[in-house]
């Protein structure tokens, strides 16, 4: 998933996801492509989750 669809899940703006992504507790992205980082929807869910995001 994109940071088009991370915000989306959060209810947050793209350009907060891309603060979020670079912070130490934020997962890796799983690749990196023309489009932008993309990351694995679990990773992310469970981010969230243990962060109170979710």
């Amino acid at each position: 998933m994109g940071v088009t669809e991370i915000a989306a899940m959060l209810g947050v703006s793209g350009q907060r996801v891309s603060q979020l992504s670079r912070t130490r507790a934020f997962p890796e992205p799983v690749a990196e492509l023309a489009a932008g980082r993309v990351w694995l929807r679990a990773d992310v869910e469970k981010w969230a989750r243990e962060t109170g995001r979710l």
